[in-house]
């Protein structure tokens, strides 16, 4: 007699809620690695949504409602994320694409 296994389920921390939840039921918002300018600064950071969960850079999870955005943005938790100030047209951007995947 064979016994399988079950498969672990990997979980994510909700960046808004709080909630755990599995992987695959979250939205992944990413920072790609920092670029440097032709005056050798670095670059605005690029933050977009991934929706394949494979783009390079830091990553931080949202369910898929604009409810967690809202509260991920009131309590700047997504910019404790990134280490970094998110402009108010990567939140707009985030929250337009938010509402295509629904």
């Amino acid at each position: 007699m064979v016994i399988m296994r079950q498969k672990k389920l990997p979980m994510r921390m909700c960046t808004g809620c709080g909630e755990m939840k599995p992987k695959k039921e979250l939205v992944r918002i990413v920072k790609a690695p920092e670029k440097l300018g032709e005056d050798g600064q670095p670059l605005l950071p690029e933050i977009t949504l991934d929706l394949t969960g494979k783009s390079p850079g830091r990553g931080a999870y949202l369910c898929r409602s604009r409810e967690c955005l809202r509260l991920a943005r009131k309590a700047r938790r997504l910019e404790r994320a990134f280490s970094c100030k998110i402009p108010e047209e990567v939140y707009a951007r985030l929250e337009e694409e938010l509402a295509d995947d629904q």
